[in-house]
């Protein structure tokens, strides 16, 4: 099955997956990095725009349907390419993250300075999110995060067909425990997930970035969902 793979914040789609990718290689899957627009390519006016069009022609290049994993922030943008291709998707996996709703802004949490908002350094991810990150990885992580253009970073949510709620979703809980993700979408707290037909929560021990702490651990879970799909 062919796997899309796309990193959170920071993130380009080489270093972040190299350990994933070869493991689910090993497994018979075809994992597929994406680089998005702005995170990578030194595109530095790319819009949050360019970076769902990114992901939904690498839906429409798939053989078959794919496997769309996302992280952290980017799992609005997955829900968004869910949106956009509801029928298109075997099912989308949502690491440490959830999916915010229509007219929310993507992601507009920290400082922008001349045009992009850089990775503001481990004192914001301090306790669970980085604790099973050693230093070496802090540093590797740190050195090769790429800037978020500010029309990404500060885009909107855009979201038309109720048929992603169709779309089966996984959620992976690294930093947080499936039972606690279950808790919030009943309690309302993720309102794009409670309509969802089929959801699933599965846990995994690492913090936020488990595609570097965990990747063989991880790319186990990511062919357990693709045999499913």
């Amino acid at each position: 099955m062919d796997i899309l793979l796309i990193g959170g914040l920071w993130l380009d789609g080489s270093t972040a997956w190299d350990a994933v990718v070869s493991a689910l290689r090993e497994l018979g899957h075809r994992p597929r990095p994406l680089t998005l627009p702005g995170q990578g390519d030194g595109n530095a006016s790319a819009t949050l725009e360019d970076q769902v069009a990114a992901v939904v022609a690498a839906v429409d290049a798939s053989a078959g349907k794919p496997l769309l994993v996302v992280h952290s922030a980017a799992c609005s943008l997955g829900w968004m390419a869910a949106d956009a291709r509801p029928e298109g998707i075997a099912d989308l996996v949502m690491i440490g993250g959830f999916p915010y709703g229509d007219g929310h802004p993507y992601a507009d949490l920290f400082e922008v300075r001349d045009g992009a908002m850089a990775f503001p350094g481990w004192e914001p991810f301090a306790g669970p999110d980085s604790a099973d990150l050693d230093e070496e990885l802090r540093e590797r992580l740190a050195a090769d995060a790429v800037p978020v253009p500010e029309k990404v970073a500060r885009g909107t949510v855009r979201l038309n067909d109720p048929a992603r709620h169709r779309v089966p979703v996984t959620v992976i809980c690294p930093e947080f425990t499936a039972e606690q993700a279950r808790t919030w979408v009943a309690a309302g707290d993720v309102p794009e997930l409670a309509p969802a037909e089929q959801v699933e929560f599965v846990d995994i021990d690492s913090g936020h970035w488990p595609m570097f702490s965990r990747p063989t651990e991880l790319a186990k879970l990511l062919g357990e969902v693709a045999s499913r799909a």
